[in-house]
């Protein structure tokens, strides 16, 4: 197979399986109450140590419009997940906090992702995954200077 078909093959198999993970993630997330891009802002929360995020660290992070924020934590504050808390330092400024509830959220999410990447590695030795997990890592560790040639 030539190059650029081999390419373009190894390309619609990356995202068949994203595909086949995010199918396998959401089916774990149903039974939490949680849509996957509700999932996404909860960990997104949780990345930030010192303080908590403003809603539009958020949508810069989450790479979205802040409406779209707005939607998610309106959704999961209704859910007992998170909160809104106003900053000590500047009263106008709105902060993300997750509640106990969300750090139990947070818990099962981590569940759920790992039994949905469970099921998808299944059919793999340790050593495959262990040569798989070393693939992606160099792939992901590559520095995206072809995105910005666009």
């Amino acid at each position: 197979m030539p190059t650029s078909d081999a390419s373009g093959h190894l390309a619609e198999q990356l995202l068949r399986l994203t595909r086949r993970l995010h199918r396998a993630h959401k089916c774990y997330l149903e039974p939490l109450g949680i849509t996957p891009a509700q999932a996404r802002l909860l960990r997104t929360v949780a990345q930030y140590d010192a303080e908590p995020p403003r809603m539009a660290d958020l949508a810069a992070r989450l790479e979205v419009v802040p409406r779209a924020v707005t939607t998610l934590v309106d959704a999961l504050e209704t859910n007992g997940v998170v909160r809104r808390a106003a900053d000590p330092a500047n009263r106008r400024v709105v902060r993300i906090e997750l509640t106990e509830a969300g750090r139990a959220t947070l818990r099962a999410l981590h569940r759920a992702r790992r039994s949905a990447a469970e099921d998808i590695l299944a059919p793999l030795s340790e050593h495959d995954r262990a040569l798989l997990g070393g693939l992606l890592d160099t792939l992901a560790d590559c520095p995206d200077d072809r995105d910005s040639r666009r």
